[in-house]
């Protein structure tokens, strides 16, 4: 059953599917801001910041795919409100956490929604509209989105400053609510049984190789060469799951896909990217509240150049894709990307934001903007058409990934182990020069692997 984008049902429909997406968008931005918080209300060290951060990022990497397949076994009407009540009920349980263990694994079932919603909201679209109409629900969808994500930091920031960083949580509940009604009563039920790929296995192989691999990253500093067997029995874990992948005849991640150039090429450069994107946002936010003395309203308001630019001008980023084609944004953007996050890394004590951070911030959003928008046509040019959906799902798990993986590597990289003052002042440089060259290498890596 299809339904018109212009009717009252097709706007609810579209409205449900944003304010579903919207909450793992602006949670996730939200969550940054309320870190410092975290660390002196919550008796929190590096390591709990950080796991924060990736206990959500783990259970969606992981579950991503199989959020997606679950989806067209069970139908996308019913996976989509069922991620987004999860999702409600677990920011209740991060908004009642009483301490930052119990906020931990709040996050990571928290996660676990957002693997069922953030891959239904786009099966819904995809399902419901005609072919004709879907371009238009999905520019919309993505339009309404950003501007969600743009909120996250700003919105995030003044309810820290204003109230508490519960009410982050607590905020998801009526935009929860808001989007189960509608849709329940907008969303038509389809299935993709054909196109169903339930691999439980190699999910558990993922989720834990993934999960010993993050905690031999983030206790490292802590507990020393002790976890050095959760790293290997990760690793081994990961090996599994690339081992089962490959004979399985219906896989969950077809390892074929990675044979074409373009596409590795394109989900290297969107590692890369994202990598650095999430690791200097990460410290960026404690460095700002915790070094220079911003408030977290502040802090939050400070980020949002970069989620504006990428707003107003990824569309014409678009258009001039279609001109000259993704290589050379793509080869441009993350080296502009790189140039921004090096002026960062001059942002010390005393520095002022109009002279010392927003050039950094400008030049980052600048870059970012230009990457963006061709990133999903280089990943789709580079598979078949039959493999379409799956692509796009591998590229959205494979930013999650960086960020994964960029939380729990960067702080050991630059020597912070703690979220102090004089730790985050001694390490920031470092952090922003490892980030300017790995999103330097994703430029290069555009350059030579991705067709003109």
């Amino acid at each position: 059953m299809t339904v018109r984008l212009r009717s009252g049902r097709g706007r609810g429909l579209l409205l449900a599917t944003v304010l579903g997406s919207g909450l793992a968008f602006l949670d996730s931005t939200a969550v940054n801001v309320a870190l410092p918080v975290l660390e002196r209300e919550l008796h929190a060290g590096m390591s709990g910041l950080q796991w924060t951060v990736d206990a959500y990022l783990l259970t969606l990497t992981a579950l991503l795919l199989l959020g997606g397949s679950l989806g067209d076994a069970l139908g996308h009407r019913k996976t989509f409100v069922a991620g987004v009540a999860w999702f409600a009920l677990a920011s209740a349980a991060c908004g009642l956490a009483p301490s930052i263990g119990v906020l931990v694994v709040a996050r990571a079932v928290q996660g676990v929604g957002a693997a069922l919603l953030v891959p239904g909201s786009l099966a819904v679209l995809r399902s419901s509209f005609a072919d004709e109409e879907q371009g238009r629900a999905i520019g919309a969808w993505a339009g309404l989105s950003g501007v969600t994500t743009a909120l996250g930091p700003l919105l995030g920031g003044w309810l820290i400053t204003a109230w508490s960083w519960r009410v982050v949580f607590f905020l998801n509940l009526p935009v929860a609510a808001g989007a189960i009604w509608l849709g329940l009563r907008c969303i038509p039920e389809s299935k993709s049984p054909g196109q169903a790929r339930l691999d439980f296995t190699g999910t558990l192989a993922a989720t834990l190789g993934l999960g010993g691999a993050v905690y031999s990253l983030i206790e490292a500093p802590a507990r020393g060469p002790g976890v050095l067997p959760a790293g290997a029995v990760g690793v081994a874990l990961l090996a599994a799951f690339l081992w089962i992948e490959a004979r399985r005849p219906d896989p969950m991640l077809p390892l074929e896909l990675f044979r074409s150039r373009q596409f590795s090429g394109a989900n290297a450069v969107t590692l890369a990217v994202y990598f650095a994107l999430s690791g200097a946002t990460f410290l960026l936010v404690l460095h700002l509240q915790r070094v220079l003395g911003y408030s977290p309203f502040e802090a939050g308001a400070a980020l949002t150049p970069i989620t504006l630019l990428m707003l107003f001008l990824s569309p014409l980023a678009g258009e001039l894709t279609k001109r000259i084609g993704y290589r050379a944004p793509m080869t441009a953007g993350p080296l502009i990307a790189a140039g921004g996050v090096a002026l960062l890394a001059g942002a010390g004590r005393g520095s002022s934001y109009v002279g010392g951070l927003l050039p950094g911030i400008a030049v980052v959003g600048f870059g970012l903007a230009t990457t963006v928008a061709p990133l999903t046509t280089a990943v789709l040019a580079g598979a078949e058409e039959r493999y379409a959906g799956i692509a796009a799902a591998v590229n959205t798990a494979v930013a999650r990934l960086a960020g994964l993986l960029a939380v729990a590597l960067l702080p050991l990289l630059a020597g912070i182990a703690a979220a102090d003052a004089g730790s985050l002042a001694a390490g920031f440089p470092r952090a922003m020069w490892i980030c300017a060259a790995v999103s330097a290498a994703g430029g290069v890596c555009s350059l030579l692997t991705l067709r003109t």
